[in-house]
């Protein structure tokens, strides 16, 4: 599938149109709805292939993932690189482990942290954060649609490298 064909894919089966309230707060006309293109299985197949080619020129050890929208995309890209995934949850649980970053360890990793949607990539670098404190050495930060409203400016400035398989532009919005 080359790259106008996923755009095409993803519009058809996840946008939506209304007044929606971003993660973010802001109030957008339209929603791309992660979990529709996330469950479709030539697609969340084809965004595995794109992040794993990503992680193998970045050289990462570990491809991470905050829970839960990211999961799907983690657990692709490890099954079509090879690489071991990891999971970095929003709050520490208080049962079992009590872990913030779960499955493969970052520890001294290299890691590639795979994102659905960037609006101003809040969630994204809260999880870079989590995964940094625990030791791993964050290669960049790569979504699958930047919303083209901050979240590359705000990764730069945190000093992370930002990469976009999509754009919204690329979405035709």
């Amino acid at each position: 599938m080359d790259k106008q064909e996923l755009a095409r894919r993803i519009k058809a089966v996840a946008y939506l149109e209304g007044d929606f309230v971003l993660r973010s707060g802001r109030r957008s006309k339209y929603y791309m709805d992660k979990y529709l293109f996330e469950t479709q299985p030539d697609i969340l197949a084809e965004l595995g292939k794109l992040f794993a080619e990503r992680a193998a020129a970045a050289g990462a050890d570990v491809i991470a993932g905050p829970e839960l929208g990211a999961v799907a995309l983690a657990a692709a890209s490890s099954m079509a690189s090879g690489k071991p995934f990891a999971i970095v949850r929003k709050a520490r649980k208080d049962y079992a482990t009590g872990k913030l970053v779960e499955g493969t360890a970052v520890a001294g990793k290299n890691v590639l942290l795979v994102e659905d949607i960037g609006t101003t990539a809040g969630a994204a670098l809260e999880a870079a954060d989590v995964l940094r404190q625990s030791g791993a050495n964050i290669l960049g930060l790569c979504f699958v649609i930047d919303r083209q409203e901050g979240a590359r400016e705000n990764v730069e400035k945190a000093g992370y490298t930002f990469d976009a398989i999509l754009t919204k532009t690329d979405l035709g919005l």
